[in-house]
């Protein structure tokens, strides 16, 4: 994505602090992106991340990278990461939220209840998650 800011390296919880400055900065860089656009954007991307520091194996050797762009109509991120692939039949798109008393499972359904596309592929031995909000 040409004109975007980028970070890489492992998926630990310390990249989530970064991944969080890295957003603080799109904001800073786009005074024009509304604040509730940025918001949800950066709720989908951090619970997905989340999940690839969660869940990927093996634990704290998976590494990633994030880009994300601001374009006129929309904000486009674009996490991926080297971990095992998201097991098979897994819904991305129409995962649901789980029961009020279930400790875990809501990361992939907020994601995809604020954005406007969420994509999930694998490229090899890379997973690949597109996150697109569109602006207000």
């Amino acid at each position: 994505m040409a004109g975007d800011l980028r970070l890489s390296g492992f998926a630990v919880p310390e990249g989530i602090e970064a991944l969080h400055d890295l957003l603080e900065r799109v904001g800073s860089e786009h005074p024009d992106l509304a604040a509730l656009d940025l918001s949800m954007f950066e709720t989908a991307v951090i619970e997905i991340a989340n999940n690839v520091v969660e869940h990927g194996l093996p634990p704290g050797e998976v590494r990633w990278s994030f880009a994300v762009e601001v374009r006129p109509d929309r904000v486009v991120g674009v996490l991926t990461d080297d971990g095992q692939a998201l097991p098979e039949g897994r819904p991305v798109a129409d995962a649901e939220m789980p029961d009020v008393l279930a400790e875990d499972g809501r990361g992939l359904p907020l994601a995809h209840a604020v954005l406007d596309e969420l994509d999930y592929t694998r490229d090899g031995r890379t997973n690949v998650w597109t996150m697109v909000r569109r602006r207000s």
